[in-house]
This record gives structure tokens, C-alpha cells and sequence, in this order.
């Protein structure tokens, strides 16, 4: 799902807000997330679940095209932990799936990926 998707479900489930307002508030949501994150705080939302930031210190690497060792930087990463209402819901709905192993997969399958019918978030 992208952040369209998610505006056009919104505004069929509320017809009495405008388009442009569900828009407007998705937005808005979205903008707050990234600035609280930005300035290092931490957001939980009960039953869905929490972003906080992960520190990652700076680590010896390589460049694996040259082999030339590397220095990352220290760096914050977002992170994201389910709550558990999102994890029993999650798990709840993968009982009604069938679970392929990797072994599964034969040439007539989808090409080896995990399933066409899955659903991305992409905000």
C-alpha cells in the first residue's frame, strides 16, 4: 500500500471528510513522525506499536567491489517494534496462509519470490 492508497481507503471509509482533508491529515501525522524522530524522541502508538531511534557506532567495513577497508560513521537508524495486538493480528491472519520453505518453490512458481498476494506500506 502507498500513502495514496491509504488516503483513497480513508476517504471511502469517511465519506463526510473531503479528500483533500484525509490528505491534509496524513500528511500532517506523517510530518510530526519524522519530526520527532529527527530530534531523537520516541513514539508509541498502543496496539500498533513504537519507532524509536537505534544507534549504530562506527565499524571497520570493506568495500567489497575494491576490498579497500572502510570506516562507516556513527549514525541513528529508525526502528520499529510491534505491539502486541499488531503481532497476534499478524499472526492470526498467517494461519489462514500456507507457509512455503524455500525448498517449496519449483520453476512453475511466482519466480522464487515470497507471494504476489502480499501488501507493502510505502509512505
Amino acid at each position: 500500500m502507498i500513502k495514496s492508497e491509504l488516503i483513497n481507503i480513508l476517504t471511502n471509509k469517511q465519506k463526510h471528510i473531503s479528500e483533500k482533508d484525509v490528505s491534509l491529515s496524513v500528511n500532517l501525522l506523517l510530518e510530526y513522525l519524522r519530526e520527532t524522530l529527527g530530534r531523537g524522541g520516541r513514539i508509541e502508538i498502543r496496539g500498533f506499536g513504537s519507532f524509536c531511534l537505534h544507534y549504530r557506532p562506527p565499524r571497520n567495513a570493506h568495500n567489497p567491489k575494491t576490498g579497500n577497508r572502510v570506516v562507516t560513521k556513527a549514525k541513528h537508524s529508525p526502528h520499529f517494534k510491534p505491539g502486541k495486538d499488531l503481532k497476534e493480528r499478524v499472526n492470526a491472519s498467517k494461519l489462514n496462509c500456507e507457509i512455503k520453505d524455500d525448498d517449496d518453490y519449483t520453476s512453475e512458481d511466482d519466480g522464487g519470490s515470497v507471494s504476489s498476494q502480499s501488501t507493502n506500506l510505502i509512505l
